[in-house]
């Protein structure tokens, strides 16, 4: 079976991804200003934007799944004590908003801290512009993908699933 080798920026071969699942593993950063990402059976890598609305979150997920067996490693954040009231009630209900459409699609739910998915992409750096630009960096080396700061947790969150099942 053919397989892909994908490298992180330093040349540090990380993963063999063979070319045929036997589920779609769905990424997502469930920020406002996030994004979703979705490796298919045949490994082929998707990455976007979440959508805007709830109609087509769900429109997303039904188009992504078609019936196929899929898991989903959704990010486990949180809001932080210096958010504002309205932004973390916002953010926790886009959180939940995702777990209902992935569980009406029997979309089994994995959620993963960022400390967890990052710690598989060595030192990052402390301040948090540098830190997203690196990420977003490894993000579209492994993925070959054009890659926004978006997109770019949700595209290492599918391709931390994949490790997790495959590696």
């Amino acid at each position: 079976m053919e397989q892909n080798t994908h490298y992180q920026k330093s040349g540090k071969k990380i993963k063999k991804m063979e070319n045929c699942l036997e589920e779609i593993i769905i990424g997502i950063d469930p920020g406002k200003s996030g994004g979703i990402a979705w490796i298919d059976e045949n490994v082929a890598i998707f990455a976007q934007n979440c959508p805007d609305d709830v109609d087509k979150m769900t429109s997303l997920i039904k188009e992504i799944t078609n019936k196929k067996k899929c898991v989903c490693y959704l990010e486990a954040v949180h809001a932080f004590p210096t958010d504002g009231r309205s932004s973390a009630f916002k953010f926790g209900m886009n959180f939940g908003i995702w777990q209902g459409i992935l569980s009406s699609f029997n979309v089994k739910v994995v959620l993963v801290t960022p400390q967890k998915w990052q710690k598989r992409l060595g030192k990052l750096p402390k301040i948090k512009k540098e830190r997203k630009n690196m990420i977003k960096q490894i993000a579209s080396d492994m993925s070959g993908l054009k890659t926004t700061l978006k997109t770019a947790d949700a595209i290492l969150l599918a391709l931390h699933g994949y490790e997790e099942l495959y590696g």
